[in-house]
């Protein structure tokens, strides 16, 4: 006979479903199994909110990053400096 690890067969899934039947009864296992279902619904909304978060952060940071780099090129900067440097006589 061959083993699988790890595996549920449809033997346990009977046993296990059986179990439930006979602990919650009928009438509250369609209540338990939506209760889950918005349990898992409300978890991985939580997820991707936690990872737009993050990803916002990471454009934020991207965007400042880009704001400081057009700043050192900014012509009006440079003609600015550059009038204070040929301005000055010696």
């Amino acid at each position: 006979m061959i083993q699988t690890c790890g595996l549920i067969g449809t033997q346990e899934l009977i046993l296990i479903f059986g179990a439930l039947l006979l602990l919650f009864g009928g009438k509250k296992i369609p209540e338990l199994a939506r209760g889950l279902g918005k349990g898992m619904k409300e978890f991985k909304k939580a997820v991707d909110e936690e990872g737009l978060a993050k990803d916002l952060k990471d454009v934020a940071s991207d965007i400042q990053d880009f704001k400081e780099d057009v700043d050192k090129i900014n012509p009006k900067k440079i003609l600015k400096t550059g009038e204070k440097t040929v301005g000055r006589k010696k």
